[in-house]
């Protein structure tokens, strides 16, 4: 066995705990003595939460790779684990298990790793979620990830050294926004931030990249006159501790579902980002009634071909 892969193998047994947060972002810590999730009492019921089912599988379907469905709503085969440890980065949240992916995701982060380091002078990257080992819903935290496709990276370059497994779990992405919102904080954001972005959305297999609206704000601030690539830059709510980039469905992917393309405008002009910096998106205030939660999604309400994946067996690691 790949010696790489055996302290992912460890700690992949388990996943976090049910009572963590509801979003699980780069500030929020994993567990360093996660719980195996109790077996469900009837596996087979039609009405269970398929978060529960994909949440359980800890090892990938043992098929060829194949992305069946939408970012927020499908899963993956053959999915490959990205090793916790490389020369120019390394995997953050080990106990979550969320760090497989299609194997285009796995040799991008591994290509832009490098490149963080040769045009930005970062020792490498920390990278964050991914997906689960077979996809599907999470039971904590994303909406996406689910079919291999979708990886954060955090906005904190990688130490100059290996992290303990405490550290890993516990240490924290740093928050790269001013408390405000408006702007990004100049104490923690640094010139080395934008080649890294850059290079990621150049990568001709990145669909969009998502970052907090501060954050575009100063990219577009800073690009100077190369700036084709902040149309895959797209501002979303949180990401302030971390980037989200999304590949697009791989050559021959027939199940896989892909969105429309971003525009060709930079989407920097003030009309574009407006928006986000609206005192009612910045500071929302509470519905007076509140609304009912959304039933989570079952596996019949996933991609038939979904069934397939999470019922075949363990890959041989």
């Amino acid at each position: 066995m790949n010696c790489r892969l055996i302290l992912p193998l460890i700690f992949g047994l388990f996943l976090i705990p049910v009572t963590a947060a509801p979003v699980a972002m780069a500030q929020e810590k994993g567990s360093l003595d996660p719980k195996p999730l109790p077996p469900l009492a009837n596996p087979g019921d039609p009405n269970i939460a398929a978060k529960e089912l994909f949440g359980r599988k800890l090892l990938p379907a043992a098929m060829p790779t194949r992305v069946v469905g939408f970012y927020a709503k499908g899963c993956i085969a053959g999915a490959e684990a990205l090793p916790i440890n490389g020369d120019t980065w390394q995997v953050m949240r080990l106990s979550r298990n969320r760090y497989w992916a299609h194997p285009d995701m796995v040799a991008l982060l591994q290509r832009l790793s490098a490149r963080a380091r040769k045009d930005a002078g970062w020792p490498g990257l920390l990278i964050g979620d991914m997906s689960q080992p077979r996809g599907g819903p999470m039971i904590t935290g994303h909406a996406s990830h689910q079919v291999g496709l979708d990886a954060d990276i955090w906005l904190t370059p990688m130490p100059k050294r290996r992290l303990s497994r405490e550290e890993r779990e516990e240490m924290s992405a740093v928050m790269t926004v001013r408390a405000d919102r408006l702007d990004i904080d100049p104490k923690v954001w640094t010139p080395t931030h934008l080649p890294v972005i850059r290079a990621a959305a150049q990568e001709p297999s990145v669909e969009r990249i998502f970052v907090n609206a501060a954050i575009k704000k100063a990219l577009c601030r800073e690009a100077g006159g190369d700036r084709g690539w902040l149309s895959k830059v797209r501002p979303m709510y949180g990401h302030d501790y971390h980037f989200h980039v999304r590949i697009k469905c791989p050559p021959g992917g027939g199940e896989c579902e892909s969105q429309p393309a971003p525009s060709d405008s930079d989407g920097c002009s003030a009309g574009d980002l407006a928006y986000w910096f609206k005192d009612s998106v910045l500071h929302p205030k509470p519905p007076k009634i509140p609304p009912k939660p959304t039933p989570p999604m079952t596996l019949a309400q996933l991609p038939a071909a979904c069934k397939q994946v999470l019922t075949a067996p363990d890959a041989k690691q």
